[in-house]
């Protein structure tokens, strides 16, 4: 390392630039050439011979880990240097790099390691020990300029001009990290040790969903063997959302991340159809959960009159006495209904059995010939399951019911509904036209019936497979224990690390060679070491029921803005919908700096926020770009014209756009499906029609004007509303 690395001292600024080209040009080497060597590592894996299928399974998913974590860092690998009030210099950087002929020393410090910490948190009142903050301006693999903050020299510190940079660069088609450009406020949330639920709140522009995805990839980093088992899961509000964030992850090097909607969290359905804010309402509060509960209780029937069934020419009756004792011994073994359907079936065959063997075996059986009365028994039982009388039987009073049939018929019949306590305007025609709000009642009925006939059996064949691969580990086991004494030490050491049967078993099975995420996706019982949720103020109850189900441990980081809620059955208050399930452990933290929104643009939507929550103060902005929101009003017969002159105009800049409206008004997209996203520039079109919506219309309309982040337009056809009156009118698109 060059001197003026290790003391600080200075040099002329085109000096100091190109050491510090050389330097990261050396980095990119060491990248290289870790890639190489790990591919090498990778493919021998996959060829490797000798281990067992699981030990080379394990070693081939490790190499894949590591090449991906290389693989992120092809740009931005490093984006600064911090230098010690004792002369020390660290180089901070997307990942960790080691030199393996000087001990190991780190080269490039990863962005989550405790020493780098300071580069995001030093402060000319708080240095923390440095002397000096340096920010790398990067293209692609070069440092094509730096800026310098120099701690405890008045007039020497420049400020974040990589943050304003980013800021001010044109937006691409999904969200970037902010690895490089982090804020203290924005860190300490990041790096929070808190082990239960962490809440992080803000208005527009606040960066509160690019802090929980950073929080996530530092969680990965420091507690590495807790997660990478079971990974983390991500629900965002819409795909467009998903599609939106998905990069920011891997670009930290963690891919063991599941992406899902609250609509697809249940494997195989993939509901995007939303219900009317009452309806909605309805399915989301927890008083659903006494309606499914009699749903399912609705199917467990006492026969009108006794059905009659014939065994060895004799005939008996399950009557309405016999079907009650055995669906209320079915009720209090507590299984789920499906599963109790054997409680239920045992009752009836002990008392139908009974009954045909003491007309049967009178007058010719003793009863002291127990082995003829169990004989005969056995028969009747055997009888008894191939009969279609007996099976139908069973059927009507105890059906196997999957999820899906038993809430499409609780909807589409208005009996079933009536009986099961349940508001008639759940009632539809298609029954199983699912919604978002359907899937957590879906997903309640899985735990409160319980599995199938079908995935019964298949597990049962399943663990039966897995007794006889145990039986025969056993005798593996026993052989090798009785001739230890003629074991050398290597095979000794085998022997006695196989501590159970099982353990040996595992060595004979075929391993999964699905992904983690593939295979979370695929499994309802899947559970997370973490969960985030964005926009979390829309999930109801039964949402938050779900989410709790896939994470036993009660890690989370949620993310959220009350104000800007707009389902009917979403959070008014945090405490409401977490203090049932972590009292006392959740914490709450506010960002409250915009760095999306230019203060020209925020200036108008916070008039818009004083109207609807005047109690609710509007993020800060931290910087003006001198532009200036336009607004302009055309006709109704005009306004396709209008939209076309915006799209027109916006192509000849850099970056992104796009045009919000009410729904159903030709050329735009409603503000929901907008939440969460960004765009370089911003048309809303009839925002007095989208203040018409209901309750909630101002929360959509806030929404659709904190999307910009350079520009911002608006067409109306009516009057302005008086909260957008400070727009200049009129303003040519073109301008």
């Amino acid at each position: 390392m060059p001197e003026h690395r290790r003391t600080g001292e200075h040099v002329g600024y085109e000096e100091e630039l190109q050491s510090e080209r050389e330097y990261v040009a050396d980095l990119y080497a060491r990248l290289d050439a870790e890639r190489a060597r790990v591919k090498a590592a990778y493919q021998a894996a996959l060829g490797g011979t000798g281990e067992t299928v699981m030990e080379r399974d394990n070693e081939v998913r490790a190499r894949h880990r590591e090449m991906k974590r290389l693989n992120v860092a092809d740009y931005g690998l490093c984006f600064g240097r911090l230098d010690s009030v004792d002369g020390d210099v660290s180089y901070i950087g997307r990942i960790g790099l080691f030199d393996e002929f000087d001990d190991f020393e780190p080269v490039l410090l990863d962005w989550r390691a405790p020493a780098a910490r300071p580069f995001y948190t030093a402060t000319g009142a708080n240095a923390e020990g440095m002397a000096r903050r340096r920010q790398f301006l990067t293209r692609r693999r070069a440092v094509a300029a730096f800026t310098d903050e120099v701690f405890g020299r008045l007039g020497e510190e420049q400020g974040d001009v990589a943050l304003l940079e980013a800021l001010n660069a044109p937006r691409g088609e999904g969200m970037r990290d902010i690895v490089a450009t982090i804020q203290a406020e924005q860190d300490a949330i990041i790096r929070l040790d808190h082990p239960g639920v962490l809440v992080i709140e803000g208005g527009p522009g606040t960066g509160k969903t690019v802090v929980a995805l950073h929080r996530v990839a530092y969680l990965m980093y420091t507690q590495r063997e807790r997660m990478e088992r079971h990974g983390v899961l991500v629900v965002g509000p819409n795909p467009a959302f998903l599609n939106h964030i998905g990069r920011v992850l891997p670009s930290l090097g963690e891919s063991d991340v599941v992406f899902s909607t609250a609509g697809s969290l249940l494997p195989g359905l993939n509901a995007v159809l939303e219900d009317t804010p009452d309806v909605a309402r309805l399915k989301g509060s927890l008083k659903m959960l006494d309606v499914l509960t009699a749903a399912v209780a609705d199917r467990q029937r006492l026969p009108e009159r006794p059905i009659p069934i014939t065994m060895k020419d004799v005939v008996v009756q399950i009557g309405p006495d016999v079907a009650e004792w055995a669906r209320q011994e079915a009720r209090d073994s507590g299984l789920p209904h499906n599963e109790a359907r054997k409680v239920f079936r045992e009752i009836i065959t002990y008392v139908l059995t009974e009954r045909a063997l003491g007309r049967i075996g009178k007058g010719w059986l003793s009863r002291s010939d127990k082995q003829g009365w169990e004989d005969m028994r056995s028969g009747l039982v055997k009888e008894l399951a191939d009969d279609e009388t007996f099976t139908g039987a069973l059927d009507s009073l105890w059906p196997v019911v999957t999820p899906s049939e038993l809430l499409g018929s609780l909807y589409s019949s208005p009996e079933r509904l009536a009986a099961a306590g349940g508001d008639p305007l759940l009632r539809r025609a298609d029954g199983e036209a699912w919604t978002v709000s359907d899937v957590p009642l879906l997903d309640e009925l899985h735990d409160l019936l319980g599995r199938d006939g079908t995935v019964q059996a298949q597990d049962h064949a399943l663990s039966e497979e897995r007794r006889a691969e145990a039986r025969y580990a056993a005798e593996v086991l026993d052989s090798m224990v009785g001739r230890q004494d003629h074991m050398d030490d290597e095979d000794h050491l085998f022997a006695t690390d196989m501590l159970e049967a099982e353990d040996l078993a595992e060595r004979f099975e075929e391993h999964d060679q699905r992904t983690l995420v593939e295979r979370a996706q695929a499994d309802r019982s899947w559970t997370y070491r973490h969960v985030v949720v964005d926009e979390a103020q829309e999930l109801s109850e039964m949402d938050w029921r779900v989410l709790m189900r896939r994470c036993p441990g009660r890690s989370f980081t949620v993310v959220g803005d009350l104000a800007q809620r707009r389902s009917e059955a979403g959070a008014r208050s945090w405490g409401e919908m977490l203090e049932p399930y972590v009292p006392g452990r959740w914490e709450y933290r506010s960002l409250t700096v915009n760095y999306r929104t230019p203060a020209e643009i925020m200036a108008v939507a916070a008039r818009v926020l004083a109207e609807f929550a005047p109690d609710v103060q509007a993020p800060e902005s931290v910087r003006s770009n001198g532009v200036q929101p336009w607004s302009r009003q055309v006709s109704e017969s005009d306004l396709p014209a209008a939209i076309e002159e915006f799209v027109s105009a916006e192509a000849g800049f850099e970056g992104t756009s796009v045009v919000i409206g009410p729904p159903g008004v030709p050329g735009t997209v409603p503000a929901s499906e907008t939440k969460g996203l960004e765009y370089d520039s911003v048309l809303v079109v009839a925002p007095e029609q989208i203040l018409a919506l209901g309750p909630r219309g101002a929360a959509e309309l806030y929404v659709a004007l904190t999307r910009a982040t350079q520009r911002l337009g608006v067409l109306h056809h009516g009057p302005l509303p008086a909260a957008l009156s400070g727009l200049a009118e009129p303003v040519p698109l073109t301008s």
